[in-house]
């Protein structure tokens, strides 16, 4: 159990059902969102946001965003909605070795509460076994976050993204392989008390695409000892933890949700990005707002109720791990 400040627990409680589970809408993405566009309009960018926002937070508890196109987006969202707003700059620099953190210049924790942020959510790359200069880099990057949101009262929402410094193919068999090592030890790390995370985003810890029974390719983890992983995951931390969707369909996203609570998992939400809206960009960029809008109304909608409904049975609440000082 951790122990949070009266304001970050009620900043929490803004984010969640009443029950205390976090069903987050994640469209923070910048510069693979201007792929997926294929377009240079920024306006293009914002407007896509913005209509994710007007349409689906009212089936959400949440939206997370970033300050550089985003903010427009926070102002459509559903009343009831909670905010998260992104800290990190997007992507790294991948002519420097280990994936190193930089926050956008133009803002800080203060700032970004001002614009009505009920959280701060920071996405670190981290791979447990690479060089210790750069790790201890990199937790000296997170205490000061962490000492930042400390200050402001705000929650400090930590998305772990794992990799591996010596292979490019995180998707690959070879990779499974280690993954669930590299998210434990990350998550280990991260639930310090010196970095001050209330929330921690992490990716569920084995590919479920190598899982028995969930493959079409060759099986890396029998069922029994994917189960053990996702247990290992939930006792490796006090602290509240949400799953991301990391980019698989919204069926197999659904299917996971009910494995981590089959192995007793206690992650307490998710948030979730492409598998709610990723289908939809090739409607607005083909076919414009509109068309968009109607998909988002049907499709977007359907995607979140289906997700709604598997994670209000199986996540835990996060008020189980939280004390208020």
């Amino acid at each position: 159990m951790i122990t949070i400040s009266q304001k970050k627990y009620e900043a929490l409680k803004r984010l969640s059902n009443e029950d205390g589970i976090i069903g987050a809408l994640a469209i923070d993405q910048r510069g693979s969102l201007k792929k997926m566009i294929a377009s240079e309009d920024e306006n293009a960018i914002v407007n896509f946001k913005e209509v994710v926002s007007e349409e689906l937070t009212p089936y959400s508890t949440s939206i997370l965003l970033d300050p550089e196109y985003g903010l427009p987006a926070s102002r459509k969202r559903d009343k009831d909605a909670g905010l998260l707003v992104a800290y990190e700059k997007t992507g790294y620099d991948a002519t420097e070795p280990g994936r190193l953190p930089d926050l956008l210049e133009e803002w800080s924790v203060q700032r970004l509460k001002e614009q009505g942020a009920d959280a701060v959510k920071f996405l670190l790359y981290y791979d447990v076994d690479e060089d210790d200069k750069i790790n201890e880099f990199k937790h000296v990057y997170m205490e000061r976050v962490g000492s930042e949101c400390l200050a402001e009262d705000i929650p400090f929402f930590l998305e772990i993204v794992t990799y591996d410094a010596k292979n490019d193919d995180v998707k690959g068999k070879d990779y499974a392989k280690v993954k669930p090592s590299k998210v434990i030890k990350a998550m280990k790390e991260f639930s310090k008390p010196q970095y001050h995370v209330d929330v921690l985003k992490v990716e569920v810890p084995v590919n479920m695409n190598f899982v028995e029974g969930f493959s079409n390719d060759e099986v890396v983890y029998t069922r029994e000892e994917a189960l053990q992983y996702f247990k290992e995951q939930s006792e490796a931390t006090d602290v509240p933890f949400i799953f991301l969707s990391a980019g698989v369909s919204a069926k197999l996203f659904q299917e996971t949700i009910v494995f981590a609570k089959e192995a007793g998992s206690t992650f307490n939400g998710v948030l979730c990005g492409r598998a709610t809206w990723k289908n939809g960009v090739s409607v607005f960029a083909e076919e414009g707002e509109a068309v968009c809008r109607d998909w988002m109304k049907s499709e977007g909608r359907n995607n979140i109720e289906e997700l709604n409904k598997v994670l209000y049975e199986s996540a835990s609440s996060w008020k189980d791990k939280v004390a208020v000082k």
